[in-house]
This record gives C-alpha cells, sequence and structure tokens, in this order.
C-alpha cells in the first residue's frame, strides 16, 4: 500500500470520464423505464385506480427530475475535465469551476449508490480543497461566491411534486397513448 500525500490527479481524471459514462447510462435506463410506466398510468386510470396512478406519477416525475439532475452533474463532469488543468494548477478553488466542484462534492453522497465514481471524485477533491471545505460544500454552507446549483438541489429534492403537475401529467400520458 502506498501512501498519498495529494489529490492523484489521473485517479480523478479517469473517475471524471467514468461517471459522466454512468450518468449516461443510468440516464437512458431510467428514462426507458418512465416510458413504460406511462402505459401503466393510462391503464390505471381506464381501470378508476385514480390514487394508484396519481403515485405512479409522481414517482415518474421523482424519476424524470434524477435524469435531468443526472445531466446537470454530467455537464459539470465534462467542465471539470475540459479544465483539469485549473485544479492541477492551481491551490485553491478557482472561480471558473467553483460551482461544478461544490455542486459534485454536494451530490456524491446523496448519488452514491447509483453513481459510485462520485465517492471517489468527491474523496480525490476533498484531499486538494482540505476537509473544511468538503463538509461546508456537501452542507452547502460554503463562504463562497459559487453554491451548490440552485437547479440542482431542486431536481434532488425528496419533496413531492406539485399536485398540478401530477394531474397534467397524468392526463397528457392518456392523451399521448390514446385513452382519452
Amino acid at each position: 500500500m502506498s501512501i498519498s500525500w495529494g489529490a492523484q490527479y489521473p485517479k480523478l481524471k479517469t473517475n471524471l470520464r467514468l461517471a459522466i459514462n454512468r450518468l449516461k447510462l443510468m440516464g437512458k435506463k431510467k428514462t426507458e423505464m418512465a416510458m413504460k410506466a406511462r402505459t401503466e398510468i393510462a391503464d390505471y386510470i381506464s381501470a378508476n385506480k385514480a390514487d394508484r396512478a396519481r403515485i405512479r406519477v409522481e414517482h415518474i416525475i421523482r424519476e424524470d427530475y434524477l435524469v435531468e439532475a443526472f445531466e446537470i452533474l454530467e455537464m459539470y463532469c465534462d467542465l471539470l475535465l475540459a479544465r483539469f488543468g485549473l485544479i492541477e494548477q492551481m491551490k485553491t478553488l478557482d472561480d471558473g469551476i467553483a460551482e461544478a466542484v461544490i455542486s459534485i462534492m454536494w451530490a456524491a453522497p446523496r448519488l452514491a449508490t447509483d453513481i459510485a465514481e462520485f465517492k471517489t471524485i468527491s474523496d480525490q477533491l476533498t484531499i486538494k480543497y482540505g476537509k473544511p471545505f468538503a463538509e461546508a460544500a456537501r452542507a452547502n454552507q460554503l463562504e463562497f461566491p459559487a453554491k451548490v446549483s440552485p437547479k440542482l438541489i431542486s431536481k434532488l429534492s425528496v419533496s413531492a411534486p406539485p399536485k398540478v403537475l401530477v394531474e397534467r401529467f397524468a392526463v397528457l400520458s392518456c392523451i399521448v397513448l390514446g385513452f382519452v
């Protein structure tokens, strides 16, 4: 076992690439599952099981939000790869990558089961920028101009989607599938 005193840049770069691939794969998989679930919603509605349909719609909306969060995180990983020189050369966090770094560190524990590479990425960024910074980023309590992306926070929120959105989604699913 070797002792490492600093961030391992090749490991970070590799895991950023792997995370991008996994984010794309998971996004595609969840999108396909949501498309299949839309027919279930129409079936529940036609069988007068509105409550069951509503629950299913809420689940699909949450999955859609998760796919959107994956797209945001994929963009941030791409940004870090494109500006990797800033990570390697700068001792402090550059403003050009701050939101990406902070958002990835915030999302890492929330998505660790789906995107395993985020743990390694977060660990390497913690080594690079320090444990106090990492803890503040994970809690979104940084005294830094950049914060966790508000859009990412809303997409990964555990609160139920608005009732109006759920009802519109159910109606649109039925219309698209020709059940109305």
